[in-house]
């Protein structure tokens, strides 16, 4: 139809098309959609070149239910994850169930149709505008609490400033209508920050917005006000409630955001037809950042503040953006308050967009919040590539341990050197403080030492860390073109086993040298870890020699033979040279000016390159996520079998007993990273096992009996992320009816904690029905998104663990499962907490890290804090490793944070990557830092020998400052006063050296930036560390105690 129709011989009739029906283009209706059936669709829709849309019918809610509701749940993976796949966008529900007679009937919502067609409206608009007249509106995402001033251009893996740069002379090249366009990603940020264009924080009062120039408009009460009461009732209520009248009141001791002289600021740099703003704060106001201020922390689903939404307003109707382009990964727009999937008019989201055409420049290998992106803000996403990886090798101390242990290997038969090394290694040990890791005791045999100092140099050595980061339009060369393939191709999982065929030609197995990476190969004389370092190098020398085509042989380069491998050699080159190929293919920037030109951006797959998904290449396209009933598949089910195993064995170990509950952190990411392998664990510790259909669809579980099982039930606290409850709510269904199922099993308690746990719910009085005893998945409210202890954190609003525990509570209390949409369930999360033995999450990746986001300590870190809180405990922290997924790991909170800590944050090769991006790269280092203070505050798991590190790294060598004095002074005052209030806390026990130093070199820090600011006018917080909890704060106190019955 689309081909006889709909084109012609040059070009499309149509401008735009709205697809109502539920199967993909070139398919038969009704037929069940899969991943492979949308090639041809995709297909037509690049020659038509036109937006296609998407509305949702709901098949599963009528009208009342939609409005009620929290979003739609069943209707998800049908009519709106498998449109997807095709490029579908904008789902906007436009209809809903009526019964009438016999028949099921659609009724219209009027008021999403119009929404719909005001959209598609624009769109065609964009389309037919010239594009000299075009005006195009650039969002760079900032993150407060990480410090308004440090963290301009908020992005992921990606330069977002110097991206932005080149994007505009792209632009200025097409011929928009651009002036004044920035170089680079260094004079972009440096007009940006000496204007300061940016939101009043710490170091930035409004008066010096308006003298130095960052104000992009004003806007007086009665402009605001004209589009502010077109609004709903509710929605107005509730700003006003939150912020106060039209443009914004103080109230509870919050300021009014960006008011001056009575009026709203709007602040950005405009470049002719284009702006490029830095996305306002959306949950606090003022120049301070405290528990009295951080008004998101006192209500979760506070709306965002006038002048948030007077910025989206001014952009679409004062400056008349025809595109608004977010970038990177990722802002706040789409985790503003409302329904998870299928938005209303009362949603902030739909609310904040308009009718404005979205673009967003995206991670290739992020789909958990691009999929919200989508679904929220109705963003078209432009992905790109993932930045290259290489080994992070080991430097400093570490180095000297290796050197040890390469004497020890030839000298172990000496008795006479081998005491005299037994010496030296372990002063070396204790110099790289590897001792704590190592559970080095002093009677420790030496072979014993020299095996577990291997395992500890492994874990660092054989780590894939970040090398820089992208540029949005750029393909890696030479060198770190074969770092990208190599990262690609070492996953066992790829199809081609690189690694394993270097491995075999060399006599070594690789399932060998993965299960035991400190063991050492007497033929070798070297570590199983040394052995895939050298490994390693030498598939990179591979790749090179197919990447050049030069005819080198493989055995030249190798240094050995490799007769009777010719044909998976021959397999290797041809997968090196289709990658190749692929990222050739990549057209980020072209895609992005064919968005921006109204036309179709296509779809693509999306995933973790590094773990098997190499189809995300090329990129430049409009990704998907997966079909939400193929979780768990098949595989993720055999390795969530291991890392049970695994679990209960460390548990078993240390503590001489089974677990009784473990409280999982239940990311998204688990899901469309790794196919659901933490669902799988959690089947498995239930003693139940899923039930597939033959194509591969989830049809449900199965109880497995007590004695097939031969060990007790393990009970559950999950607490489920806010994009796996909005998405994923079949997932979330069947542990909810897993755990029900194992609770109601006449068994012995000792062996089955989960009916254990729910009859003392019942008897206890704390729960009032069998359904409310058995709930076990929390999260935040429907339509928030955090964990809260974050927020505590950053604002330094907490005293104690019990403060940090009270705010978890208070934030995730509201139970999810079958016909439970966000039910209040504070007391029944307290109980569940209450017998938790363990804390768990896990790395699926080198890519992503526990520092890689504050989510991370927010939700694993206040989890732990509130289980030993109020069970009054010992609560283990432990953390899944299944990068390997045929070798999975489990290991404690405190090894993980070391291991990430040596391969990335202390590791000089890492930081000289981070700093080739000036301003960029230091606002990342300094995250990263607010993290590791982050996770020490909620789990007191970080050593102190980290921060003594920390500070002489970043803030003691002269070296490293002089680059944060030049791209990112803010940045180093950040990480200076984490330092310094973790040491005020007792957290730190610091070096005194260093802490003298610290405190001197502070000092130095607030002077040079209180002389950037000059003589401007407005109070401001500056380095000041406050300290107020919800005892200081009547409104904030009050709601707390209300959910908490205190």
């Amino acid at each position: 139809m689309v081909s006889e129709y709909f084109l012609k011989d040059d070009g499309p009739r149509i401008d735009a098309m709205v697809k109502t029906v539920p199967f993909f283009l070139g398919q038969e209706a009704r037929s069940i959609g899969e991943a492979k059936s949308n090639q041809k669709g995709i297909s037509l829709l690049k020659r038509l070149n036109v937006p296609v849309f998407e509305p949702i019918l709901s098949y599963h809610m009528n009208l009342e239910e939609w409005e009620k509701g929290i979003g739609l749940s069943n209707d998800i993976g049908w009519s709106v994850a498998m449109p997807e796949f095709e490029g579908m966008i904008e789902p906007i529900i436009v209809g809903a169930g009526s019964k009438q007679g016999e028949y099921d009937e659609r009724t219209p919502i009027p008021e999403r149709c119009e929404k719909l067609a005001g959209r598609v409206k624009n769109w065609v608009a964009l389309a037919k505008k010239p594009v000299s007249e075009r005006k195009v509106a650039f969002i760079l995402h900032n993150n407060p609490c990480a410090s308004v001033e440090a963290a301009v251009g908020g992005g992921a893996h990606l330069d977002t400033l110097e991206s932005v740069a080149l994007i505009m002379n792209g632009m200025a090249d097409s011929g928009y209508r651009l002036e004044n366009v920035p170089e680079n990603g260094k004079e972009l940020i440096d007009t940006i920050m000496d204007r300061k264009a940016i939101s009043e924080f710490r170091w930035t009062p409004i008066e010096e917005i308006v003298a130095k120039g960052g104000v992009l408009a004003y806007q007086t009460k009665e402009e605001y006000e004209n589009w502010f009461e077109a609004l709903t009732p509710q929605v107005k209520d509730r700003v006003c409630e939150a912020w106060g009248n039209p443009p914004g009141e103080e109230k509870d001791g919050i300021p009014a955001a960006m008011i001056y002289d009575g009026k709203i600021v709007v602040t950005g740099v405009e470049y002719g037809n284009c702006v490029v703003a830095v996305q306002p704060k959306r949950g606090c106001a003022g120049t301070r950042c405290d528990g009295q201020v951080c008004k998101i922390l006192h209500d979760p689903d506070v709306p965002p503040t006038h002048q948030y939404m007077a910025t989206y307003r001014y952009l679409e109707e004062t400056f008349g953006a025809d595109v608004l382009i977010h970038v990177g990964t990722h802002g706040n727009l789409e985790f503003l308050p409302g329904k998870g999937v299928g938005l209303s008019r009362n949603c902030y989201p739909d609310i904040c967009i308009g009718t404005i055409p979205h673009l967003y420049i995206y991670n290739a290998d992020n789909p958990p919040e691009g999929t919200i992106a989508k679904r929220r803000s109705y963003a078209v996403l432009v992905d790109h590539m993932q930045t290259v990886m290489t080994e992070s090798g080991l430097y400093d101390e570490l180095l000297e341990v290796d050197r040890l242990l390469g004497e020890y290997e030839t000298a172990k038969h000496d008795h006479a050197r081998s005491h005299e090394l037994r010496h030296l290694l372990i002063d070396a040990i204790k110099a790289a403080n590897l001792d704590n890791g190592m559970k080095l005791r002093e009677d420790m045999p030496l072979e014993e030492i020299a095996t577990r100092a291997h395992n500890e140099l492994s874990r660092v050595r054989n780590t894939q860390i970040d090398s820089g980061m992208h540029i949005f339009g750029q393909l890696p060369q030479g060198e770190k073109r074969v770092e990208f393939i190599n990262s690609v191709m070492r996953f066992e999982g790829s199809g081609v086993p690189l690694r394993g065929t270097v491995a075999a030609m060399m006599g070594l197995s690789m399932e060998d040298l993965l299960a035991d990476q400190g063991a050492v190969d007497e033929r070798y004389g070297r570590s199983h870890g040394q052995l895939l370092e050298t490994i390693d190098g030498l598939c990179k020398k591979l790749i090179k020699i197919y990447l050049e085509g030069n005819g080198a042989r493989p055995d030249e380069v190798l240094g050995f033979s490799v007769a009777g491998y010719e044909l998976r050699l021959e397999a290797i080159r041809e997968k090196v040279l289709d990658l190749q190929a692929r990222m050739e293919a990549s057209s980020e920037i072209e895609a992005l000016l064919n968005g921006m030109d109204g036309g179709y951006v296509e779809a693509g797959p999306s995933g973790l390159i590094t773990r098997g998904r190499d189809d995300v290449l090329p990129t430049g396209r409009n990704f998907y996520s997966l079909d939400p009933y193929r979780v768990p598949t098949k595989t993720a089910w055999k390795v969530g079998q291991k890392l049970g195993e695994a679990v209960i064995a460390k548990h078993l170990e240390e503590e001489g007993r089974h677990p009784e509950n473990i409280a999982f952190y239940w990311m998204c990411s688990d899901i469309m990273w790794a196919d659901g392998e933490d669902m799988a664990q959690m089947l498995f510790l239930l003693g139940t096992e899923p039930v597939w259909q033959s194509n591969g669809r989830l049809k449900g579980f199965k109880v497995l009996p007590l004695e097939q099982l031969g060990r007790p039930r393990i009970d559950l606290t999950v607490r489920v992320s806010g994009i796996t409850r909005d998405n994923f709510l079949n997932c979330i269904d069947t542990i909810d009816e897993a755990v029900k199922a194992v609770a109601a099993l006449d068994e012995p308690l000792e062996m089955n904690s989960v009916r254990k746990h729910t009859l003392e719910n019942l008897e206890n009085g704390t729960a009032k029905d069998w359904r409310e005893a058995t709930l076990r998945i929390f999260a935040s409210k429907p339509g928030t998104y955090q964990s809260g202890t974050n927020l505590a954190v950053y604002a330094s609003a907490w005293k104690d663990e019990k403060d940090l525990s009270d705010i978890f509570v208070y934030w995730n209390g509201y139970a999810y499962g079958k016909g439970v949409p966000g039910k209040e369930s504070h007391q029944q999360f307290v109980n569940s907490l209450k017998s938790v033995d363990v804390t768990y999450n896990k790395v699926v990746s080198d890519e992503y890290d526990l520092f890689g986001c504050c989510c991370y300590f927010g939700t694993h870190g206040g989890m732990t804090a509130a289980a030993r809180h109020i069970s009054g405990k010992e609560v283990k922290a432990y953390y899944g490793d299944t990068r390997e997924p045929e070798h999975v790991e489990v290991r404690d909170l405190a090894d993980e944070v070391r291991r990430v800590v040596r391969t990335k944050l202390l590791n000089p090769k890492w930081i000289e990557g981070m700093k080739e991006h000036g301003y960029k790269g230091a606002g990342d280092i300094s995250k990263r830092v607010g993290r590791v203070y982050g996770w020490e505050a909620t789990t007191q798991e970080v050593d102190d020998w980290i921060f003594d590190d920390i500070a002489r790294t970043f803030i003691m060598d002269e070296e490293n400052r002089e680059f944060f004095q030049e791209n990112n002074p803010w940045a180093m005052e950040e990480m200076g006063r984490r330092l310094l209030e973790a040491e005020q806390r007792g957290l730190w026990k610091a070096d005194p050296e260093v802490l003298d130093a610290l405190k001197s070199l502070y000092l130095e820090i607030e002077g040079w930036m209180e002389e950037r600011m000059g003589d401007v006018g407005g109070e401001f917080q500056g380095g000041a560390i406050d300290v107020v909890t919800a005892d200081e704060v009547k409104a904030w106190k009050e709601k707390m105690s209300k959910v908490l019955g205190e």
